[in-house]
């Protein structure tokens, strides 16, 4: 009820004000709030790849030969696809301790994080990023980030469409992926999914509990997103041990 009273009245304001000004381009904004609202799926996915191939101009890619290239391709040899989704994954030859994932099947490792972790280590952290995707964290942030936007526009003046964003627009969506950061009970949710996605695939889960101890170590600054707001890295990394070992595959 309360969105519905939003986006009526933000249309509502912006019908008036095109009478008033003739102005479409403030038409245009509100067509854009309407659709941050009513997004889908696909739409959500394609706004998201718009982002991330923005992102893959800005930042240093590793070649197809690089050997963090094929570092990264044996570490997800066996996961080319999240249920139905096609996954494609890069690193981004930075120093930042970070990865992410996104709505379009995008997962983008930075080789900051390659450097600290082991093998195992990485795809634990992969695992977490893409049980942010499977559970739709992803998509409902970039929503929301979309309805600021949107909301941004309108009181702006400024035009644009949903599927189609301005640069500046596209570059407000990269800096929202890059620091996103979630929900302490999405984040457990995501940690038990990359928890599942170990032991399902048969490989240890140890490695998810040890890759928070190290990003502990780091001291919280340079971190990857998914632990800015939750610097609680020891504890996570407990619960993980107390988990395997009352599953008896720990000690």
């Amino acid at each position: 009820m309360i969105r519905i009273a939003l986006i009526t009245l933000s249309l509502s304001s912006v019908s008036a004000a095109t009478l008033a000004q003739g102005n479409s381009s403030l038409v245009q904004a509100g067509m854009e709030l309407i659709s941050a609202y009513t997004l889908n799926d696909a739409q959500v996915a394609s706004v998201a790849k718009q982002a991330v191939q923005q992102m893959d101009a800005k930042y240093p890619v590793a070649a197809a030969n690089d050997p963090y290239t094929l570092r990264l391709n044996r570490i997800v040899a066996r996961h080319q696809k999240v249920g139905n989704l096609p996954i494609n994954y890069k690193v981004y030859k930075t120093a930042d301790v970070n990865a992410f994932a996104t709505a379009d099947g995008s997962v983008r490792v930075f080789k900051g994080l390659m450097d600290l972790m082991t093998d195992n280590e990485v795809l634990a952290v992969i695992g977490h990023e893409i049980g942010h995707v499977a559970n739709r964290d992803s998509r409902d942030a970039m929503k929301a980030a979309l309805k600021r936007s949107a909301i941004r526009n309108v009181g702006a003046s400024q035009s644009g469409v949903i599927g189609q964003l301005s640069r500046s627009q596209l570059a407000g969506m990269t800096d929202y992926i890059v620091g996103a950061s979630f929900s302490r009970k999405q984040e457990t949710e995501a940690d038990d999914y990359s928890y599942a996605f170990l032991k399902r695939n048969g490989y240890s889960v140890m490695p998810l509990a040890s890759s928070f101890e190290k990003l502990a170590q780091q001291g919280g600054s340079g971190g990857p997103a998914f632990l800015s707001t939750h610097p609680d890295s020891k504890a996570r990394a407990q619960r993980i041990r107390d988990r395997a070992r009352s599953e008896g595959i720990a000690r």
